[in-house]
């Protein structure tokens, strides 16, 4: 079942205590653009079908990435994209945006997920990582 928008920045919002909307959108659309230009296949498809439109297209519509990012310079990465940030708040941004993500994607398709992705994405996940 595919998370209404509202509801999806709903959660971010909460997730992230962030004081207005804005705030979230803006991670989410950041934490979402580069999540997509590491994910590919099935996996990807899937997961952008159960986040609403606006972040589906984000997901699916990404630059690719030329080579994968670590955890870390996954966060690095997203401080460089939302003004202002330091590691430490790209690191709750990220937190706030992928366990939301997690929850919409469920546990089967977050282990498939994750399996996609270099070791240290669990945590930013809010999950083990897998075996």
């Amino acid at each position: 079942m595919t998370l209404r928008w509202e509801a999806f920045l709903d959660r971010v919002q909460e997730r992230g205590e962030y004081s207005t909307r804005l705030e979230a959108e803006r991670a989410a659309r950041v934490v979402l653009a580069l999540l997509g230009a590491h994910l590919v296949g099935a996996e990807r498809s899937e997961l952008a079908a159960r986040l609403p439109e606006t972040y589906a297209l984000i997901l699916l519509n990404p630059l690719p990435a030329t080579e994968p990012l670590s955890s870390e310079q996954f966060v690095r990465a997203t401080a460089a994209w939302i003004e202002g940030a330091t590691e430490q708040t790209a690191t709750w941004d990220v937190g706030a945006v992928l366990s939301v993500v997690a929850d919409a994607a469920g546990e089967e398709l977050t282990r498939r997920i994750l399996l996609q992705l270099p070791a240290g994405y669990g945590l930013l996940f809010g999950c083990p990582e897998p075996t």
